[in-house]
């Protein structure tokens, strides 16, 4: 960087902390999250609704779908959500977000079902099939559950759509019926 009169200083590397959501899909620790959450991280560290923390390791990641699978150790079981069938979600249906928007610890917000198999063009060609709700999702949900009124995980939150970087209106999550292949191939050959 120039300092204005033509000589070079030196800017000093301050590491970068970033922050997102996940969900418990097995007991033996493996978690669901978005690429984008993770993607560049040297360490990463997962702290549950206890305030339990763990050091998770990635097993793969998918920018394609935006989904990545990291695991935690743990010897105690961990608990978990039910993985519900996202292709019986009906548009107009409840949902509800979950996730730490702002690092805000265990947020949830209410909406329904605005449209689904909605494309966006986010991905860069990647496989895109979003369930769109009106459910609060800000920065920080990435990765959290979008649940049905059954308390099941349909889809994972990852995408709001605003000209400010805040909520507008509408969310974008990423269906069951892609997360399940994903995490599938994931854990069978990683990235």
């Amino acid at each position: 960087f120039g300092d204005g009169r033509g000589q070079q200083r030196q800017v000093q590397s301050q590491p970068r902390v970033g922050f997102g959501s996940g969900v418990i899909i097995s007991k033996d620790g493996y978690i669901v999250t978005n690429n984008h959450v993770i993607e560049g991280a040297d360490e990463i560290s997962v702290k549950l609704n206890d305030n339990r923390e763990f050091r998770g390791r990635v097993i793969g990641t998918d920018p394609s779908t935006d989904l990545a699978l990291i695991k935690i150790e743990s010897e105690d079981d961990l608990p978990t959500i039910p993985v519900g069938d996202s292709e019986t979600l009906k548009v107009g249906e409840w949902v509800l977000a979950v996730g730490n928007p702002f690092n805000l610890n265990s947020t949830v917000t209410a909406g329904i079902v605005s449209a689904k198999a909605r494309t966006l063009g986010v991905y860069n060609g990647g496989i895109e099939s979003f369930i769109q709700t009106d459910a609060a999702i800000n920065q920080g949900n990435s990765g959290g559950a979008l649940v049905n009124a059954k308390g099941e995980l349909v889809g994972i939150n990852s995408v709001l759509s605003s000209p400010t970087g805040a909520y507008a209106g509408y969310g974008f999550a990423i269906p069951t019926s892609i997360m399940t292949k994903v995490v599938a191939d994931l854990k069978q050959y990683g990235t």
